[in-house]
């Protein structure tokens, strides 16, 4: 199988909790699981042996077939990401990992979101074999303030405090929002304070998978601004809107 680069797929802005841990080694944690995978091994096979970790990499999709679309459209730009980007997946991720991740997104660069989050996690999360579990919504709302502050969530803490508020409560139960429509879901979202359109996208793309969604940062503002004129380039390819962005926002910030 093609399109399996752990390098690429770690870099590519949609996870936090993924580090490279060695000569060609890469780390993926989610809640309080974690892999280790070698990119000159067969960690394709280790992956696919896995019911989680085959979910969570979505090994079940054609990637190239995706791709493959940019070429056909003849568009310059976004064929060149493709094959810039080729081995980028998009990662099946935990919502209410994702939830808080994204809510601490914003303004930050992606070096310190995952500072933050590793300090968040081993301040508040389950001590594991060598390494921290992503806190539950009881455990963060449980936080003392100072420390939670500490770790350089800034003006979020009220975010974060309310989003823990809501899923400890049941107010808002992340997996009940996996059978509504993407309207409904992006509106149940921005019910927590601190999400807008941005990290709404940005959870419902890679928590809930929803491809058709494209966050807009800056990278993709970039993009559309300096490589189509202003013109969105992303709405014609449909439900694989979002992979395309990964493509173009992996091939802006790395390559270009």
């Amino acid at each position: 199988m093609q399109d399996f680069d752990l390098k690429k797929t770690a870099e590519s802005g949609q996870v936090f909790r993924a580090k490279k841990i060695g000569e060609d080694t890469w780390e993926f944690i989610v809640r309080d699981k974690r892999i280790i995978l070698n990119a000159k091994e067969d960690s394709l096979k280790a992956v696919s042996a896995d019911p989680f970790w085959k979910n969570y990499f979505d090994l079940n999709r054609d990637y190239e077939k995706v791709r493959m679309e940019a070429v056909k459209r003849k568009d310059t730009f976004m064929t060149a990401a493709c094959e810039a980007g080729a081995g980028i997946r998009l990662l099946n991720q935990d919502p209410w990992e994702m939830l808080i991740s994204f809510i601490i997104s914003q303004r930050k660069s992606i070096p310190a979101i995952q500072t933050c989050i590793e300090k968040i996690c081993s301040s508040f999360g389950e001590k594991m074999d060598g390494y921290y579990a992503f806190p539950t919504s009881e455990e963060l709302l449980k936080a003392d303030t100072e420390a939670l502050a500490a770790c350089g969530v800034g003006y979020r803490l009220e975010y974060i405090r309310d989003a823990a508020e809501k899923v400890a409560y049941g107010k808002l139960d992340l997996e009940a929002l996996r059978d509504l429509s993407d309207e409904e879901l992006a509106d149940t979202l921005k019910t927590v304070k601190g999400v807008g359109d941005k990290v709404a996208n940005c959870i419902m793309l890679f928590a809930y998978g929803r491809t058709a969604r494209v966050p807009v940062d800056v990278w993709v503002k970039k993009i559309i601004e300096e490589d189509y004129k202003g013109e969105n380039p992303f709405t014609i390819y449909g439900k694989n809107a979002g992979i395309m962005q990964q493509y173009a926002f992996y091939y802006k910030r790395n390559i270009v």
